[in-house]
């Protein structure tokens, strides 16, 4: 347990820095890093780590170095424009325990900008809330990850042990930038990242596999249609056979451990759909893109050929054929009673004067690269949002201020503190 008059000066230090924190944040959003075009929000964390005295490293990542591993997801862009930014500081004497402070960078599109209330990029602060995407999603958390640092040093106090910050590309299509880091060698006795969670620490989520479903076809003038055979048309059941496999594996929820009573915790969600050449010809070709999930403990090798039996077994006589574009993800539980949990969940009581909660989420997160590659406990843990990946993402200022001062009291107590003044 920290000392009372240290956490004190530790949480002041997070008030202090506050709005500098949010100018941080803002500056962060309104660098527009979509998928493969990073590259201007991790100059800016490039920046902001080395200012502080951080080792740094910064790599492309390596795509045969990444395919050869059980975790990859097959990536549709180039991996030139994919690269990740770890800054690690390392302490005069190791005493504690090691940390990574884990992030990552990249959002997801905006959808057509005229419907948000402002723009995306704008990083507008309204009634206590940040909008933007990726405000909450999770360039918050990033912020946070340093601010609490720099408390501890506001504070007159360094850690006692070596921290990993990451800011990392791809989670939200295959995970292959916290992956990345963790070839490259980093680990540590436990990891934090603050995803936008609801002040609650994720106990377990499921595994995501991304796939391609091509339909095909044969294409005529629609004079003679019936002479054709549409590929547009013949997708719909092929739909129809993945909605039915996904209430199967759905009723199985009572056989996974923190999934009896959620709400449909397998989602099927079909995200993209484009498909022939010409108004005035039958179609001859349907793609739609899926993003599937599977249960922790469910091996995403398994799971993917009964996707494709599926597929195998559908179509009404045209050809269907599926390719892997993204995630090839496995579920994780975080199992209770690690120390660095209740190290969280001391922190958290510090600041929240409650009890940390924990939830299942039927969402992916990159700890699963740590706890299932690496026995790294993960704690996803961060604050309050709403619209992530839809419009006006927004996430909550004060609930951010505390996460911060969470995380701040949780790297002085897992890692330890020496005085500097």
């Amino acid at each position: 347990m920290l000392n009372p008059e240290i956490a004190r000066r530790i949480t002041d230090a997070v008030d202090a820095a506050f709005d500098r924190q949010l100018e941080f944040t803002a500056e962060l959003v309104r660098h527009p890093s979509l998928r493969a075009a990073e590259a201007s929000a991790q100059n800016l964390m490039f920046v902001e780590f080395e200012s502080r005295g951080l080792t740094m490293d910064r790599w492309t990542l390596d795509g045969e170095a990444l395919a050869g591993h059980v975790g990859y997801g097959p990536s549709t862009v180039a991996f030139e424009n994919l690269t990740n930014v770890v800054g690690t500081y390392t302490p005069p004497e190791e005493k504690g325990r090691s940390l990574i402070l884990n992030g990552h960078i990249d959002v997801v599109p905006t959808g057509p900008e005229d419907t948000w209330e402002r723009s995306p990029w704008d990083a507008v602060v309204k009634d206590g809330w940040m909008y933007g995407r990726g405000a909450g999603d999770m360039k918050a958390g990033l912020a946070a990850n340093l601010f609490a640092f720099d408390a501890l040093r506001a504070a007159g106090l360094a850690p006692a042990a070596t921290i990993h910050f990451q800011s990392v590309v791809e989670e939200e299509c295959t995970g292959n930038g916290s992956l990345a880091a963790l070839q490259r060698g980093y680990t540590a006795d436990a990891v934090v990242i603050p995803e936008p969670e609801e002040n609650m620490l994720v106990r377990a989520n499921v595994g995501v596999i991304w796939f391609r479903v091509r339909v095909s076809g044969k294409p005529t003038h629609v004079r003679e249609m019936a002479s054709g055979f549409n590929a547009i048309e013949a997708a719909y059941p092929v739909m129809g056979a993945l909605r039915e496999l996904e209430a199967k594996w759905n009723a199985d929820q009572g056989s996974h451990r923190h999934f009896e009573d959620l709400d449909h915790p397998i989602n099927f969600n079909i995200g993209m759909i484009s498909g022939g050449d010409w108004p005035s010809s039958v179609p001859s070709w349907c793609e739609f893109d899926v993003r599937a999930a599977l249960y922790p403990g469910v091996a995403a090798a398994d799971a993917w050929e009964e996707i494709q039996e599926c597929l195998r077994n559908t179509g009404g006589g045209a050809s269907v054929q599926a390719e892997r574009t993204g995630f090839f993800s496995e579920g994780y539980v975080l199992e209770e009673g690690s120390d660095a949990e209740a190290a969280l969940a001391a922190a958290h009581q510090d600041v929240f004067g409650a009890e940390l909660q924990s939830f299942t989420t039927p969402g992916y997160l990159d700890g699963r690269v740590f706890t299932l590659y690496a026995g790294i406990p993960a704690l996803v843990y961060g604050p309050v949002s709403e619209a992530i990946h839809g419009f006006d993402e927004r996430v909550h200022l004060e609930s951010v201020r505390q996460v911060t001062k969470t995380i701040a009291l949780f790297i002085a107590d897992w890692c330890g503190v020496t005085e500097t003044a």
